[in-house]
């Protein structure tokens, strides 16, 4: 006869016992790895309270002696805490995960700024695994930095995933005390490189709590790069990099600089809600060594209060010091400018020089830059212009490529520079002049055309044309319309009797009603909703859409050629016709040129873009004709579709006696120009004014679809299918 076992014994005592068991040797395994030595002395425990242990399991309980002393109020609340780590560390390990090599960059740098102080070294997180990171007699007295990028829809770069994902298992593991790090004290930096922004930095964030979750200690707060750039006075990810670094090394230079807490509730309970003076620490830095100085801040305060103090994390720094002067608005924003040496820090980092030298970039001064466009390489050797000379009459071979800045104020999917330009929202940093900026481009331009010198199939009179352009296309890379001197730069191209195309990303409204005429005036409308522009531009301020719209009416009011420029992503944006109808009568443009998105460059984790993202000729030319449904004041005027573009126009400025035009007289705008220039502003002008015929040839609907029958139509030759199954 069998008799069956009580439930207690079957379905609860056994487990229970199994984990009990389970949990002692996992306390007494984590003691001997971190202690290195069984004979060290034991962990100082103190005796809790009752309050302490409620809650508790059963299962845990045999870990308390691993346990940190705990305060009786969570808030410390008048409470004088003093961090272990009084001393600074005996060495520094810089572990970073990369993919396209930025988190190696940063590692490196750091590395070299720290290593007169204390002995360092950087390790690629790949070549580690979890038993060797935190385990050996040392690990006390280490410190570990890590700089982390987070990359599309919030995911870890490869060489960082396995530790990632064994980092979130430990700290969700109840089996893991919240000791299990105990001695050992971090610093994290993220690089914000997600798609969204929702998982913006998700990465670093993660890594700095589930470190402290499981009993690491913070040694310098989180670093957070290219986060809230709106609000901040860095301008780019290298300057928020830089400014993190000098955090840390001040610490290393003052380790005990931190260490105390007096007073006031960390996390803003009620019982601490008397409030008097607080310390923080001003970004204005020391001329000399580029130490972060501190300054008193003081706010009102009751009058029964006691004089309390506070430590401020470094990423909130700008933050707090703006909201305790906005009353005043007096010189304290001026004096928060990055700085080097008392000077303004130049744009380009050496990393990004050399990142952007590599992609073929000439460089100019600290913030500009120049580069040979392929159309101009194409039409040296006969074998056809861009979209420009189809719809516009430029002539491609003679057309200078450049941007008086680098840096933009988005960060697009369809870029195809896979952002390793630099970004920010307003000008912070040091400024060349425009004639040493036009000089160093005409320049460099000259240089890379006279590289083709002897190539095979250039043609000779056209290498000569090419060596003085009388184009200009300030669409190169960045936000060129952000360069405070922007009005002089093109000034200074019209007395050369070169064009302006003046392209803007339509963040910066102001700076629209305050630029002078420009032979054309583009700006980007990539998207018809808040939404849609959000996940495709991924604009930097909070309030790009009220940007956006108003830039759209300053548009409006210009009187010279202006141009809305679609680009179309597949699948994010062709769907929204109305919505584009509506921004159309918002800013009133001469042009609105429609292109299925940039070429193809190339998968990067910096984007999700795939070539499923580009549309068909067809495709565009459909959208074309639908949008026209909505806009009756436009007709579809011209076409390339060898760049898959195609160009709508107002019908009652530019189609005139059966035919488009859509061309510039270009001695006509010069001549314009010149009396606006001598007038003081006066004499202004519209786009009439200087438009030309197009040709049969350029319209839309013609046999060449857009090219031009005097050049030679070139066909890159298909590699041979492989059909060996390899």
């Amino acid at each position: 006869m069998k008799v069956a076992h009580p439930p207690l014994i079957g379905s609860f005592f056994l487990p229970t016992l199994g984990l009990a068991v389970f949990s002692l040797a996992l306390g007494y395994w984590i003691s001997r790895r971190k202690k290195g030595n069984i004979n060290n002395d034991e962990p100082n425990v103190t005796e809790k309270s009752s309050d302490d242990t409620v809650g508790e399991t059963d299962s845990m309980s045999a870990l308390d002696n691993l346990k940190k002393k705990k305060k009786k109020h969570d808030c410390n609340c008048g409470s004088k805490e003093t961090s272990k780590f009084e001393k600074q560390p005996s060495q520094i390990k810089i572990m970073y995960g990369t993919l396209m090599g930025k988190s190696k960059k940063f590692a490196e740098i750091l590395s070299e700024h720290v290593s007169e102080e204390t002995p360092v070294s950087v390790v690629n997180l790949k070549e580690c695994d979890s038993e060797d990171i935190f385990v050996g007699p040392d690990t006390k007295d280490t410190l570990f930095i890590f700089i982390v990028s987070t990359y599309a829809e919030g995911s870890p770069p490869e060489d960082a995933e396995w530790f990632y994902k064994w980092l979130e298992d430990s700290a969700l593991d109840f089996r893991v005390p919240q000791t299990f790090l105990a001695e050992v004290r971090f610093s994290v930096f993220g690089l914000g490189n997600s798609l969204y922004f929702e998982n913006y930095n998700v990465i670093g964030r993660n890594i700095d709590k589930w470190l402290s979750k499981i009993g690491a200690e913070r040694y310098a707060p989180l670093g957070l790069g290219d986060e809230n750039v709106s609000e901040s006075l860095h301008g780019n990810i290298e300057a928020d990099f830089d400014h993190w670094c000098e955090g840390i090394l001040n610490l290393l230079k003052n380790p005990q600089g931190t260490t105390e807490k007096k007073s006031g509730c960390s996390k803003g309970n009620d019982c601490c809600s008397k409030k008097g003076k607080k310390k923080s620490v001003n970004r204005s830095q020391k001329k000399k060594n580029n130490i972060v100085e501190e300054t008193d801040v003081t706010r009102d305060s009751d009058s029964e209060s006691d004089t309390n103090e506070a430590v401020v994390d470094l990423e909130d720094l700008g933050s707090f010091v703006r909201v305790e002067n906005k009353a005043g608005e007096d010189s304290e924003e001026d004096e928060e400018v990055t700085t080097v040496d008392g000077e303004p820090r130049e744009m380009l980092t050496p990393q990004l020089r050399e990142s952007l030298t590599k992609q073929g970039y000439r460089l100019i001064g600290t913030h500009s830059g120049v580069k040979l466009c392929r159309w101009t390489k194409a039409m040296l050797r006969g074998r056809g212009g861009c979209y420009k000379h189809t719809f516009y009459g430029i002539e491609s071979h003679r057309c200078m490529e450049t941007t008086p800045s680098l840096a933009c104020a988005n960060k697009c999917v369809f870029c195809w520079r896979h952002h390793s330009n630099p970004v920010g929202t307003e000008w912070r940093w040091k400024m060349d002049p425009a004639e040493f900026i036009l000089e160093g481009a005409l320049e460099q331009h000259a240089k890379m055309i006279n590289q083709f010198k002897g190539v095979p199939g250039v043609q000779p009179h056209r290498l000569a044309e090419g060596m003085n352009p009388v184009h200009c296309a300030l669409s190169l890379v960045g936000e060129p319309i952000m360069y405070p001197e922007i009005n002089r730069f093109m000034r200074m191209l019209h007395e050369k009797k070169i064009s302006s195309f003046m392209v803007t990303n339509a963040q910066f409204p102001e700076a629209i009603r305050q630029l002078e005429p420009c032979t054309q005036l583009y700006v980007s409308v990539d998207a018809s909703t808040k939404d849609s522009l959000k996940k495709i531009d991924r604009p930097l301020f909070k309030d790009f859409w009220e940007r956006f719209l108003d830039s759209l009416r300053a548009l409006s009011a210009k009187g010279q050629r202006t141009v809305y420029r679609l680009t179309l992503v597949k699948a994010w944006n062709v769907e929204e016709l109305e919505s584009y109808a509506e921004l159309v009568k918002l800013g009133e443009p001469d042009f609105i040129e429609i292109k299925g998105s940039v070429t193809f460059c190339g998968t990067s984790k910096a984007s999700t873009l795939t070539m499923e993202n580009i549309p068909w000729h067809h495709e565009v030319v459909t959208f074309g004709e639908k949008i026209c449904s909505y806009l009756d004041a436009y007709g579809l005027a011209a076409e390339h579709e060898h760049s898959n573009c195609i160009l709508l126009a107002k019908r009652s400025k530019f189609f005139k006696d059966g035919r488009w035009n859509t061309w510039i007289d270009y001695d006509k705008f010069h001549q314009l120009m010149q009396d606006y220039y001598l007038s003081d502003g006066k004499a202004t002008f519209t786009s009439e004014d200087y438009m030309a015929p197009t040709p049969n040839w350029a319209m839309f609907g013609s046999p060449e679809h857009g090219f031009d029958p005097v050049e030679n139509r070139w066909h890159r030759k298909q590699p041979k299918k492989d059909i060996s199954g390899c």
